[in-house]
């Protein structure tokens, strides 16, 4: 599997393998997000730390690729396309919709090659009892006013037609992804949790993000910054701070 596809802003080049690399940290988008939301962080990291943006399919460069619709493939091929990058220490982090990844990943890797921590952003833990809006079958109209009110895409990009025609199918994907996804009755990971959230969040409460806790037998942590569900675009160095601290780094 092509790895620059997957991992296109590598801090490290593809070339110089895992030569000074001490920990890969792979960062998994929100519904409709691509792997340039973490571009800014690169600059924030120390060397050592290889930031691997993930870029899924129906997206960014990959906007032609049909996007998954289902967690467990999406998962099964994410974990197969980064097998030869766990080679050293790696953590994963995912906001909103990629926290959920993040987890099924480290669910999905704890043997033979273990995560070293997990991030999880702006989702409540994962509750076989929940049951989510069926946002990703509501006519195009209806969804893009969903979206508006959800806060995650500029008003500038609802406002160009043509480019919303573009990304819709790649959104309505990963939102379909995301609420047909029904959590596992698993044991605990291994790995350290770490849980961040917006204080000013009207999606995701503190109860969501606490009930992490029960999924690992190592420490758990919450972390709360300003901000709202979005809130990494204005805290990103407190956020890239805790991750380095959490991570024996800071």
């Amino acid at each position: 599997m092509d790895l620059d596809a997957w991992c296109p802003h590598f801090s490290v080049p593809h070339s110089e393998g895992a030569s000074g690399v001490r920990l890969r940290l792979f960062c998994l988008p929100h519904a409709g997000g691509n792997a340039l939301l973490y571009r800014p962080w690169q600059r924030l990291f120390p060397a050592g730390i290889d930031l691997c943006p993930i870029e899924l399919p129906g997206r960014g460069a990959r906007l032609q690729e049909t996007a998954f619709t289902r967690m467990a493939p999406l998962v099964n091929t994410l974990a197969e396309a980064l097998r030869p990058l766990l080679s050293v220490p790696f953590a994963f982090f995912g906001h909103s919709m990629g926290a959920a990844i993040a987890y099924e990943l480290a669910r999905r890797l704890q043997r033979p090659a273990a995560p070293v921590h997990l991030f999880v952003s702006a989702r409540s833990a994962p509750d076989p009892a929940y049951e989510p809006r069926a946002l990703h079958r509501l006519p195009d109209a209806e969804l893009l006013t969903a979206l508006a009110r959800l806060g995650g895409t500029p008003p500038e990009v609802l406002a160009r037609t043509d480019l919303m025609a573009a990304l819709l199918p790649g959104i309505r994907a990963d939102l379909e992804l995301i609420e047909t996804y029904v959590p596992p009755n698993a044991n605990p990971l291994r790995c350290p949790i770490t849980a961040m959230g917006g204080a000013e969040d009207r999606m995701i409460d503190r109860r969501g993000l606490e009930a992490w806790r029960g999924f690992t037998t190592a420490e758990f942590r919450l972390r709360s910054f300003p901000g709202g569900h979005f809130y990494l675009a204005e805290s990103a160095r407190a956020v890239v701070t805790t991750i380095l601290r959490e991570l024996g780094d800071g």
